[in-house]
């Protein structure tokens, strides 16, 4: 049954902690700093019975009240009829497909032809922990970023769900095709992502003002015929530069905003057709990467679940021509 309050009592381990951090490490279901920040903004979280500021540092035997039920209806968001590619589905939680193209929740100027205006229509119920934005959305993916997503039915799941992404136990690999020769087999990179300091709609590697993310990669396949666009076809008498591509797989052990595309730049090798961290593309239309796995425990049943999920049309086109002009 789902639990409409958590209540805490601070015990000598939180003493002196800001209550936001507090609540992000005392409940990784509440998903993030940025969400309890909206939770104490909209008044939700009451400290002593009365409201506190994120920053507020706590005392022995404070009492925090956080209210889960969603004072505002979901009311802007519309249910739309949308056709899914559903790979699992139970009373609690259901696993999708989503396509490139389609953005994963409402946002600013997108309230229509998003995965959740798909889900209201498909679904009798969802998880109301985010329910004015974001109802059922667990995590996301990139617009332009294809593959698999598991969406939560009721708070309960929502919360256990949200501690394994939080604690780093699901299990997620991406496909990827990135721009020129990747040089080692396998690697692991290892830098902090942070808002970029004048593009503050990007997130670039950054070691200060940043958090941790790692990456690693695996390279599945390397096509070392050019990839040329119209102006170096038109060049290629003339001693052009060939571009190489290489197919990667990806396993991001933290869940960075972003985090895939702005590593692979950074060492290089960005996405191929990734208009933001590298170039557009003559050969995709956007980012050619692709949530391949996922893989977590079932909360209800215990039960560790894996999906697999094929290679788009686009990319799929993509490998095709590679593996033809080779």
């Amino acid at each position: 049954m789902d639990q409409d309050k958590i209540t805490i009592k601070v015990e000598h381990a939180g003493v002196g902690k800001r209550l936001d951090i507090f609540l992000s490490e005392t409940h990784p279901s509440l998903s993030s700093r940025s969400h309890i920040k909206k939770l104490i903004d909209e008044g939700r979280v009451l400290l002593n019975e009365a409201s506190a500021k994120p920053h507020h540092k706590l005392k022995t035997g404070d009492i925090i009240i956080v209210d889960l039920i969603r004072e505002k209806s979901a009311g802007t968001v519309a249910a739309e009829n949308i056709p899914l590619d559903v790979r699992h589905e139970d009373e609690y939680l259901l696993v999708v497909n989503k396509p490139a193209g389609m953005s994963s929740h409402p946002a600013p100027g997108v309230n229509t032809g998003t995965l959740v205006n798909a889900l209201l229509y498909h679904c009798k119920k969802l998880s109301s922990i985010d329910a004015n934005e974001r109802p059922g959305i667990v995590h996301r993916l990139d617009k332009d970023t294809s593959g698999l997503m598991v969406v939560a039915k009721d708070n309960d799941t929502h919360r256990l769900l949200a501690k394994q992404f939080k604690e780093r136990t699901i299990k997620k690999k991406y496909v990827a095709f990135v721009e020129g020769s990747v040089e080692l087999d396998s690697s692991v990179i290892e830098l902090p992502i942070g808002r970029h300091p004048s593009h503050r709609q990007k997130l670039t590697v950054r070691f200060s003002e940043s958090r941790d993310a790692i990456t690693e990669y695996k390279v599945i396949r390397r096509f070392t015929q050019p990839l040329l666009t119209a102006k170096e076809t038109l060049k290629k008498q003339e001693g052009a530069g060939f571009k190489n591509c290489t197919m990667l797989e990806l396993t991001p052990k933290t869940g960075r905003m972003h985090q895939l595309r702005v590593h692979l730049s950074y060492i290089g090798h960005p996405i191929l057709g990734d208009a933001v961290y590298g170039k557009k593309s003559d050969f995709i239309s956007r980012q050619a990467l692709h949530a391949a796995m996922l893989g977590f425990t079932h909360p209800a049943t215990k039960k560790y679940l894996e999906f697999n999920a094929e290679l788009p049309a686009d990319m799929k086109k993509l490998q095709d021509f590679l593996l033809a002009t080779k």
